[in-house]
């Protein structure tokens, strides 16, 4: 059973639009974060939908969705007056070679139909370099902007462990006079004090 039976060209056209679309507004709620990569998503699915809409029309080349003309019929020879009798083998081969005739007329009237979709779906892999291009840099920008949170957020972790060993070694060691502390903790140390 062909799924695609029902659409013609004009809804095959619109549901590689409405199915990009449906992708990219689905996978952008999900992941917000990574519109530049669902933007990208969008287009190859689009330029892959459009290549097998095009592959799907060379596949169904009769189909009248797009050969709408009546094919060619062979007269028959064989009822020709007196001489139909020694014409009629030569009717097969009429028949062949309209057949033929039918096949070619029915693909010159399908290319047109499956090159727009094939030619539509090369514009979006065009497109889709330069999309590419960009969400590698933006990419790249959001981590390393990452990393630089993670460093940041590291070292303030780092220093308050160090403070924390400072004041660990102050009460064990009854908190002798000589102790000095970074200058961040003796303000922290102090408050507490002025407020008591």
């Amino acid at each position: 059973m062909d799924p695609l039976s029902g659409l013609g060209r004009d809804e095959l056209s619109i549901f590689s639009w409405v199915a990009a679309a449906v992708f990219g507004l689905a996978a952008g709620v999900w992941r917000p974060r990574r519109l530049h990569w669902t933007v990208l998503g969008a287009v190859l699915l689009f330029a892959a939908l459009n290549a097998g809409a095009g592959i799907y029309v060379l596949n169904h080349v009769g189909d009248p969705r797009w050969s709408p003309g009546e094919p060619l019929n062979a007269p028959s020879l064989s009822g020709t007056p007196m001489v139909g009798q020694f014409l009629g083998p030569l009717d097969s081969a009429l028949n062949a070679v309209f057949d033929g005739m039918n096949a070619f007329m029915a693909f010159q009237q399908a290319l047109p139909v499956a090159l727009g979709f094939l030619g539509t779906s090369g514009w979006a892999l065009l497109v889709s370099f330069p999309l590419g291009i960009l969400a590698t840099v933006v990419s790249y920008f959001m981590e390393r902007r990452r990393k630089a949170d993670f460093d940041k957020y590291r070292a303030t972790v780092d220093q308050l462990k160090l403070e924390l060993e400072l004041v660990k070694r102050q009460i064990s060691s009854g908190n002798p006079v000589g102790t000095a502390l970074p200058a961040g903790a003796a303000d922290r140390e102090q408050a507490p004090r002025c407020a008591g």
